[in-house]
C-alpha cells in the first residue's frame, strides 16, 4: 500500500508535466523555430531596447551581413543576440535568412584551418583567427562549407572557400544540418 502511494506521488507530477507540454509550446509569429541564426540585411540598423520604434536605440549596426541569433519574436519584431551576448530588438524586414558566422577556435589564441575538403588531412587554404567572419553555404553536422573574405587596407578583397569544423563556428548549432 505504501509502495502504491509512493508510485502515485512519483508519477502524478510527471503525468501533469507531460500534459502541460503542448500548452508550453507557443506558436511564433513567423512559424519558424527559436532560437535560429540570421544576418542583418541592410545598413544602418538600429537595435532597440524593446519591440517597437517607440523604444530607445541601444546600438546601431553599420554593416550588413552581420550574424545574429534570433531568440524571441513579438509581432513583426525579433529579439536578437550577437556574438558577444548583447541582446536587442530589430524589425523582421531588417534581417535575412542568409547564414554567416565567426571563427571561434577551440584553443585560446588559436586559428582555424580552412580546409580544401571535409577532412583534417586535406590541404589548408587559409588560417582564420578568432572573430574572422565567414559566409556559411551549408553544414553537414560536422563540417561547414564557407567563404572567408579578407580585405586589405586599400579595400581590395581576396576570398577563400573551403571547409571548417562546425564546432569552431559561431553562427551554427552543434550537429545542425542545412543546405
Amino acid at each position: 500500500m505504501i509502495q502504491a502511494f509512493i508510485r502515485r506521488i512519483f508519477w502524478l507530477p510527471l503525468a501533469m508535466l507531460l500534459l502541460a507540454i503542448p500548452s508550453l509550446a507557443q506558436e511564433n509569429p513567423s512559424g519558424l523555430p527559436l532560437p535560429r541564426f540570421a544576418t542583418t540585411r541592410s545598413e544602418p540598423i538600429n537595435v532597440r531596447v524593446g519591440p517597437g520604434t517607440k523604444y530607445d536605440v541601444s546600438w546601431t549596426y553599420l554593416k550588413s551581413g552581420i550574424p545574429v541569433e534570433i531568440v524571441q519574436e513579438f509581432d513583426t519584431w525579433r529579439k536578437i543576440r550577437d556574438v558577444d551576448g548583447a541582446e536587442g530588438w530589430v524589425h523582421q524586414n531588417l534581417l535575412s535568412g542568409a547564414r554567416a558566422g565567426y571563427a571561434t577556435p577551440i584553443m585560446a589564441n588559436g586559428e582555424i584551418a580552412l580546409r580544401s575538403n571535409r577532412s583534417d588531412e586535406s590541404g589548408v587554404r587559409a588560417r582564420l583567427g578568432a572573430g574572422f567572419k565567414v559566409v556559411i553555404k551549408e553544414c553537414d553536422g560536422t563540417w561547414c562549407d564557407v567563404t572567408a573574405i579578407h580585405q586589405d587596407q586599400n579595400g581590395r578583397g581576396t576570398s577563400y572557400s573551403g571547409y571548417l569544423h562546425q564546432e569552431e563556428l559561431w553562427g551554427v548549432y552543434p550537429k545542425e544540418v542545412f543546405e
